[in-house]
């Protein structure tokens, strides 16, 4: 389930140095050209470079459908130094989701993950790799019902989840959460196919409810801690009008 983009998107700068830049990636925009779209003719690396008027390294990836903080070194040595910081996971990463159901309290899924294979970008890749550690904390921020039928259910539930994830594997947020049974709302890949569709004629759009909320880290260069944070854009905001949420930023 992807957003569409049809027209050239303009990303808001989070933040800018001389040694880094962060923008607020929305949903359906890749972070670069890739196989899975070739149809497609805007990438979040070309609008950064464009927009800042020169080279940029991507120090992260962020899923297509993964709306916000996705950052960039403005040069090969900040890039080189930050990469090692994401190795050794000195960089904080925080998440919002919309989840099935109510997911109560707070806790930490410690659910190693087999490696996802791409058939064409990885099909060098051997499949019979180990599965790898994979660590997510999560805590409940709200639970809402809407007294609205759906399938054997009188009602639907959806759950607003922070997240810190520990490791950083592919769709490792989708997939803790899918394992708790409280798969992300449009996630097409590990969610639900009754809810995704009622979530889509209720609320009036289509995406996977997932955004990057804040990346913090100490900065490589002047050693000062920087903490870069993305707003929730304009229909997160409808969502939590409808289910009553007030939720600060």
């Amino acid at each position: 389930m992807s957003v569409i983009i049809s027209e050239k998107p303009a990303l808001t700068i989070l933040y800018q140095d001389e040694y880094l830049v962060a923008v607020d990636k929305p949903a359906g925009l890749f972070v670069h050209r890739s196989f899975l779209d070739k149809d497609e003719i805007y990438f979040a690396l070309q609008l950064v470079r464009d927009l800042v008027g020169q080279y940029v390294y991507p120090l992260h990836r962020l899923d297509r459908p993964t709306s916000g903080v996705l950052l960039f070194a403005l040069n090969e040595d900040v890039a080189r130094a930050m990469g090692q910081a994401f190795t050794d996971k000195k960089i904080n990463k925080t998440y919002y989701a919309l989840t099935r159901g109510h997911l109560l309290g707070s806790n930490t899924v410690d659910y190693p993950l087999k490696e996802k294979l791409d058939k064409i970008g990885d099909k060098f890749s051997s499949a019979d790799k180990a599965a790898q550690s994979a660590v997510t904390h999560y805590q409940s921020i709200a639970c809402a019902t809407l007294a609205e039928p759906l399938g054997k259910y009188d009602s639907v539930r959806y759950s607003l989840i922070k997240l810190l994830p520990e490791t950083g594997r592919r769709h490792q947020l989708r997939r803790h959460l899918a394992h708790l049974r409280h798969p992300i709302i449009g996630d097409i890949n590990y969610g639900d196919n009754k809810q995704n569709p009622f979530f889509t004629k209720r609320f009036g759009f289509k995406r996977l409810m997932l955004i990057a909320k804040k990346v913090g880290f100490i900065h490589p260069v002047t050693n000062l801690p920087i903490s870069i944070e993305a707003k929730f854009d304009q229909q997160w905001q409808d969502v939590f009008n409808i289910l009553g949420w007030t939720i600060a930023e």
